[in-house]
């Protein structure tokens, strides 16, 4: 935030650079009217003037040329010290602003070079050609400190702002890093919103089509199996509203936090998914190879829509009368492996557009550190093995 000095600065460049050039060229001709006691004044008034004009004047290009004004200020200064005036402040003045104002605009190299070359011509002439022979204190560490201060100025100015400058990078870097996390995080949760609408609006559906063919195929011989089946048709559509609202509950409106949410499904529920895709005439068997082992949320929601999710295949694509589900627990990792001993030649690798059943499910098992085989039998059927990482649980 800028004081109003500064923003009046910043606005009004050639209006301030003007003022400062009168102000240090009625203090160069004061300066050269101070004098040790006793000491020569020098005659040359014209040459004075003549030397304060132009190095006063090569202020105005301080801001586009400094090293030039640097040379220009700094042989003034040196052809003062030659003619007898005492190198003070005032006299000093034009080289000092044009240093400090190198050293705010260029890098410390080239200022220190400056800084040194200044000196030593400064100096340098007012030692040897002194016509009032000043004491040696006036004319080498006098000189040296007042051209020191503003070198060190500007080098701490410049230095506060790079400072200054990568902070603000920092800050920006750091808010644009953020903007595009939270821009991955919603398209993550996008597609994991549609993946899970897609398992449970397309297994549903499959088992609701399949029940209803069944029951209108049975409607007239067998009535009573009939009734049955529409039974488990109606607990398929509740289950698939059910599920439905549970997956998009994450979107409900911040006005109704007590909204219920479902328990995400896991290998719990796989009994009542086998029992809802048997009543399609579909047989499915459940075996268990060693010791069940606790899974992680992710990994029991993985591994029960893609037992979901292969079955649904089954009983949509195989034209299969039974299917096998096999959970084998291993030291590290769960094995299932989903088969049937349908008759269909659909590819093991989808068509274009086609089969995002098995591009989903493949994702699902790469999501949480698995993977996903699937293809047909040597001995008939189709064969879904997906391998899922156990991760230890917290107790």
């Amino acid at each position: 935030m800028s004081i109003p000095w500064q923003r009046y600065a910043d606005e009004h460049v050639r209006t301030v650079d003007t003022m400062t050039v009168a102000l240090l060229f009625a203090a160069f001709l004061f300066g050269s009217e101070i004098q040790m006691p006793g000491a020569h004044r020098p005659d040359s008034v014209l040459a004075t003037i003549a030397l304060a004009v132009v190095s006063c004047g090569a202020l105005f290009w301080q801001r586009t040329h400094p090293r030039a004004v640097v040379t220009v200020t700094a042989l003034g200064a040196a052809c003062a010290g030659a003619l007898g005036h005492l190198l003070t402040p005032l006299v000093l003045a034009p080289v000092m602003l044009a240093l400090l104002r190198l050293a705010v605009a260029t890098d410390r190299g080239t200022t220190r070079i400056f800084f040194f070359a200044t000196l030593s011509v400064v100096v340098a002439s007012a030692v040897a050609v002194d016509p009032n022979d000043h004491p040696w204190p006036l004319t080498t560490l006098g000189p040296a400190a007042w051209l020191l201060l503003p070198v060190a100025t500007g080098t701490t100015v410049r230095m506060r702002g790079a400072y200054l400058e990568a902070v603000q990078a920092r800050a920006e870097y750091a808010e644009r890093s953020r903007e595009e996390e939270a821009r991955h995080r919603v398209a993550e949760e996008r597609m994991r919103i549609a993946r899970e609408l897609h398992d449970v609006v397309a297994h549903h559906l499959a088992l609701a089509n399949a029940q209803a063919g069944t029951a209108a195929h049975l409607a007239r011989t067998h009535p009573e199996q009939v009734r049955k089946i529409l039974t488990d048709l109606a607990g398929t559509t509740s289950s698939a509203l059910r599920e439905m609202k549970a997956t998009v509950g994450v979107l409900r409106q911040p006005d109704t936090p007590d909204a219920p949410l479902t328990p995400s499904p896991g290998l719990g529920q796989l009994a009542e998914l086998t029992d809802t895709v048997a009543s399609t005439g579909l047989t499915v068997r459940v075996t268990t190879e060693g010791p069940p082992r606790p899974l992680t949320p992710g990994v029991d929601l993985t591994a029960y829509r893609i037992v979901q999710e292969a079955l649904t295949n089954v009983a949509k694509h195989a034209e299969a009368r039974a299917a096998h589900v096999r959970l084998h627990y291993g030291g590290d990792q769960l094995t299932i492996t989903v088969t049937d001993d349908g008759t269909s030649t659909a590819p093991a690798t989808p068509a274009p557009g086609h089969g995002f059943g098995l591009i989903g499910m493949r994702e699902r098992a790469h999501s949480v550190g698995g993977a996903l085989q699937a293809g047909h039998r040597l001995e008939g059927g189709f064969e879904v093995t997906t391998r899922l990482p156990l991760y230890p649980t917290a107790s």
